[in-house]
């Protein structure tokens, strides 16, 4: 789990056991200043972390943050629709557009990261959710944050068609055979799940 302030604990536990704090928390997300956003969406995201399926009713909510000026406000709300597509992936759908903005938002990198997380998570659910993302992953690993070779081994197995996964198996048997350490190590891996 990600790290989180006593406050922020506190109040996500106060969201899970209370509906109320939870609608007042989710409308400042939706309709707070940029500082009131942040804080609603680090503690959203901390609820997801506990329970995902208490959040699940905001979905409209976070995929329209992903339309947001503060990064952080972003990749919390990223972060949550990773969780919830363990959830429904249905909900989650609306979120590719702003999931492809933030992985190439030149100004943060946690953005990126949570954008491939999120991207990956959504591909790994199904073939067709595999052909819909593929493109944007294919090209966001360029990006080559070790993390982001992480969401790629769990891409790697999940539920992807025949093309993406030959696509992604021709995409890092460079790496598996000529790159070095962990890169090698992770490609090695991906394509060995691929076979």
């Amino acid at each position: 789990m990600a790290e989180y302030s006593e406050t922020v604990l506190n109040l996500a536990a106060s969201c899970v056991s209370d509906h109320e704090t939870l609608d007042k928390i989710a409308d400042a997300l939706a309709n707070g200043t940029r500082r009131s956003r942040q804080q609603a969406a680090q503690v959203l995201a901390a609820v997801s972390h506990s329970d995902a399926g208490a959040v699940s009713g905001y979905s409209q909510i976070f995929v329209d943050s992903l339309s947001r000026p503060e990064a952080q406000t972003r990749w919390e709300c990223l972060d949550v629709l990773t969780r919830l597509c363990d959830v429904d992936a249905s909900l989650c759908i609306d979120a590719i557009d702003g999931a492809e903005n933030a992985l190439f938002d030149e100004e943060s990198g946690p953005l990126h990261l949570a954008a491939m997380r999120f991207l990956c998570k959504f591909g790994a659910i199904s073939e067709q959710n595999s052909e819909r993302v593929w493109p944007l992953v294919d090209e966001g690993i360029h990006l080559e944050f070790q993390d982001m070779l992480n969401s790629l081994v769990d891409f790697s197995t999940g539920h992807l068609s025949e093309p993406v996964k030959s696509e992604l198996a021709e995409r890092m048997l460079f790496d598996s055979k000529n790159g070095r350490g962990a890169l090698r190590r992770k490609a090695t891996t991906i394509v060995e799940n691929l076979s």
